[in-house]
């Protein structure tokens, strides 16, 4: 499929990605998606972070004309993806969860494939292929069968694939889930630096904290099929002050809660999880929450102030835990 002009003046003008009550509903009547809204501007990194089973897949599986929606409307710079798959289709890629690469053949060949399959001329495919392994690190890997990539060279290979077709909208859903620590931040490396040269915009599905803090412009957190809240990962954290206290008690976290609040130590920001209680430390200190469960009678099993994670914005508005 090859993009025409036409196709790169609409994509200036219209928003990248327009999500309007987006809803999925699964046969049996199981609600994946409940009623999902939000915009994603020219080259912004947007990001979807919640658990497993938050949503987020089936979010990109209608984004990208995979999944049906059951109602509600998207658009990929303007076009419809119900009603304008193909067009939607072809200013967009997305690198899933499963690997789609051949192992079998090398990554030189895996390229070319999908440079022929997208239209672009052979001589042009070749110059494509050389600039994104210089890219992303896999000049002198190309040859080789892709059975013999290591797991991060695999998913550099996976997204390399992707931008083949110099799409406007990159769709990364999970894209380093399974990999250990250091291969994990060696391909944020690599996504950190896709909006300054390719200069497209990017949405990222993810579970992992420092993802969203390091790569996201904006995030939309997503809890049972809905956005909770939708705002840059800095006024996230900044909801909840600079530092925060996590104090486990020796009785019902809701009943030192209600005690916190009732001596004005803690304020409506403050939540309970089990038997752990977290208040934000705007006004008052670590030392005044336990001389008031102190002065009230609730013993305490430990005491932690540090700084707020997503996980704490996460936890204040769900009463789950984000993090895996």
């Amino acid at each position: 499929m090859t993009r025409t002009h036409d196709d790169d003046d609409r994509s200036h003008v219209a928003a990248a990605v327009a999500v309007r009550n987006l809803r999925k509903t699964y046969p049996g009547g199981v609600e994946a998606v409940k009623g999902i809204s939000f915009d994603v501007a020219a080259g912004e990194v947007f990001g979807l972070l919640g658990p497993n089973g938050a949503g987020k897949s089936t979010t990109i599986g209608m984004l990208t004309t995979t999944i049906a929606p059951t109602s509600g409307t998207a658009t990929l710079a303007g076009y419809d993806v119900v009603a304008q798959p193909l067009q939607a289709r072809g200013i967009s890629a997305v690198v899933f969860q499963e690997p789609v690469v051949d192992r079998m053949r090398t990554g030189r060949m895996n390229l070319a494939t999908h440079a022929r399959l997208w239209g672009l001329d052979t001589a042009a495919a070749q110059k494509r292929i050389e600039d994104l392994a210089a890219g992303f690190g896999l000049a002198g890997l190309l040859d080789r069968p892709v059975e013999t990539y290591s797991g991060g060279e695999r998913r550099r290979l996976e997204i390399a694939r992707a931008l083949v077709s110099q799409p406007r909208v990159l769709f990364l859903d999970e894209p380093t889930v399974g990999l250990d620590t250091r291969i994990r931040y060696e391909l944020m490396d690599v996504i950190e630096g896709l909006r300054s040269s390719e200069g497209m915009s990017i949405v990222l599905t993810t579970h992992y904290l420092d993802e969203a803090e390091r790569l996201c412009d904006r995030v939309a957190i997503v809890h049972r099929g809905v956005v909770v809240a939708l705002d840059t990962p800095a006024a996230l954290l900044a909801s909840l002050g600079k530092q925060l206290v996590e104090v486990r008690v020796g009785t019902d976290g809701d009943r030192a809660l209600t005690v916190l609040r009732r001596r004005e130590v803690a304020g409506s920001d403050a939540f309970a999880v089990g038997a752990t209680v977290t208040v934000p430390l705007h006004r008052t200190t670590a030392t005044k929450v336990v001389a008031a469960l102190d002065d009230e009678g609730v013993s305490t099993a430990s005491v932690t102030t540090r700084v707020p994670t997503l996980d704490d914005v996460y936890l204040k508005l769900t009463g789950d835990r984000l993090a895996a």
